[in-house]
């Protein structure tokens, strides 16, 4: 696993060697930042990374220029693999490392988020219910994005906080882009 672009462009990151860790492909974090690039100015964001198993997607968010990562997982292997990356990289200052459940951090938080990535555990029985827990609670700015990466068969439920704005697919995994419904679109 590697970072793709930016200041960290093409500096392994060290994973888990676990089979029931499902890391983000290069393919899948390309598209997913390729995407981002005409919607969303990572320069100075503040960046949420739920579920963050290696921390992939928020280390490549620091090298593109975000100010901030929250990286949040309950798995302490998880949590030791972050912190070795960020070391690694030079950027433990711009990081905080947290134990916890992600939707319990979602319910505690008082922070707000430019961006917030999700990638549970394809078995997990709650991912449909994150946007809503998300949105509900507030934690993502006005213009951000709440980007999850999902199993195909999921359907999230609008709550009228949220809409889909795009999905795409690469076999059984999804991933789908959440933002404000803005009253002027209900």
């Amino acid at each position: 696993m590697r970072i793709i672009t930016g200041s960290y462009k093409g500096r392994s990151l060290e994973s888990l060697n676990d089979r029931s860790i499902r890391p983000v492909t290069d393919r899948v974090k390309t598209t997913i930042y390729d995407m981002l690039q005409n919607r969303l100015r990572l320069t100075g964001a503040a960046v949420l990374d739920l579920y963050a198993g290696s921390g992939s997607l928020g280390f490549e968010a620091l090298s593109r220029g975000a100010r901030h990562v929250v990286f949040v997982d309950d798995a302490g292997d998880a949590l030791d693999i972050i912190e070795r990356n960020a070391a690694a990289l030079g950027c433990l200052d711009n990081c905080a490392i947290i134990q916890s459940d992600s939707l319990s951090y979602i319910a505690k938080t008082r922070e707000n988020y430019d961006l917030i990535f999700a990638d549970p555990p394809y078995a997990y029985g709650m991912t449909g219910e994150i946007p809503a827990q998300v949105f509900q609670k507030n934690i993502l700015t006005d213009h951000g994005y709440l980007i999850i990466e999902h199993i195909k068969n999921l359907i999230f439920k609008p709550d009228g906080h949220f809409r889909v704005t795009a999905t795409k697919e690469f076999g059984t995994t999804h991933v789908s882009f959440f933002t404000h419904l803005r009253k002027e679109e209900s």
